[in-house]
């Protein structure tokens, strides 16, 4: 269904959830991040702080990363500023948003004055997508996939049927590479108006350094990098995103993908323990979405016994009754799988 409402908390992110002394299961930063070599290549890049940032080797590094030219990439300063972009550089009629979602790019169109129409995804499809519900007069829809928070991964067909010759649409694919072999990403797609997000905040644990970037076909990039300031992306920023686009760098995520899955099925085991929970959907996301009845006094009890979850009533579609879990490795989910029982009852 559409909806078109303005109650939901859109600046509410993992983040405010997390506190001193708190096991953060709020954010969805892959634990034990940056790794050491990272480190030391954005350390590095200091000693280059006294000139102004050159983007080139970047560019080509992402670029070649997934076989793109560097005239479809866009540097920017995480994913937050692409969304900001996009609300400036494009400026559509009918903008529509699919919910559940990241709420920051539905933020960043109202900030620009647009009005914004939602399309809600619900539990009793698994959060599936219907292509069919999007209004056919849209000319700029978002989507995200994985979507955040439902950890639901998108059929790359369905998302092409999205696509119109007059409609931009916006993929977020900020938790992709938490995939193992990335499938249904359209990063590589040559499809009219597909413009696609990454982030590497989550896998490499850079979101104090905002750094993500843009793919599309150049004269969409041209038209977002009209509306971006000049040296939006620091020189630490751009060491960063040419380390994590190498074969080390890629080998490692890899690696950390399957991690990911195999941590993700013993989190959904001990969660489905209890009865009182329901997970709808196949989750492949690093995080997994949960309902629970009284899920604020949950949240609370969760807190007070030293771990931290996400409230799910701050995103369009969703109410009081869920939360979002982050996956950890299995020892720090089993010290919170006895707490989350205990607080059940």
């Amino acid at each position: 269904m559409t909806q078109r409402r303005d109650d939901f908390d859109l600046d509410h992110h993992g983040d405010l959830e997390v506190g001193h002394g708190l096991v953060d299961l709020a954010v969805n930063v892959r634990a034990g991040t940056p790794p050491g070599w990272l480190i030391e290549e954005v350390g590095a890049s200091l000693a280059d702080l006294a000139a102004y940032p050159r983007q080139d080797a970047a560019l080509a590094a992402v670029a070649a990363r997934h076989q793109r030219d560097p005239s479809q990439i866009l540097l920017t300063a995480g994913a937050a500023e692409a969304f900001v972009l996009i609300a400036r550089a494009f400026r559509p009629r009918h903008p529509v948003v699919v919910h559940p979602q990241f709420t920051e790019p539905e933020a960043a169109l109202r900030s620009a004055g647009h009005l914004v129409d939602r399309v809600i995804l619900g539990p009793e499809t698994g959060f599936a997508l219907d292509p069919r519900a999007v209004p056919s007069d849209a000319d700029l829809v978002v989507i995200g996939n994985p979507t955040n928070p439902t950890s639901i991964l998108h059929s790359a067909d369905d998302l092409r049927e999205l696509a119109r010759p007059d409609r931009i649409l916006v993929v977020d694919e900020a938790f992709m590479d938490a995939i193992p072999g990335e499938p249904e990403s359209l990063v590589g797609a040559s499809i009219p108006g597909l413009v696609v997000v990454r982030s590497l905040t989550k896998t490499w644990g850079l979101a104090g350094l905002r750094v993500g970037y843009v793919v599309a076909a150049p004269g969409l990039i041209e038209q977002l990098a009209a509306v971006q300031s000049q040296w939006p992306v620091s020189t630490p920023a751009l060491a960063a995103a040419i380390a994590c686009s190498n074969e080390r760098a890629l080998v490692e995520a890899a690696q950390a993908a399957a991690d990911l899955d195999r941590q993700r099925a013993h989190l959904l085991a001990g969660l489905g323990c209890t009865s009182a929970v329901s997970t709808y959907g196949v989750a492949r996301g690093p995080f997994v979405l949960v309902h629970v009845a009284g899920a604020a006094l949950v949240r609370e009890q969760l807190r007070e016994r030293g771990f931290a979850v996400r409230r799910g009533d701050t995103f369009p579609g969703l109410g009081p009754d869920w939360l979002r879990i982050a996956v950890r490795p299995e020892a720090v989910t089993d010290a919170f799988l006895k707490v989350w029982q205990d607080v059940l009852g």
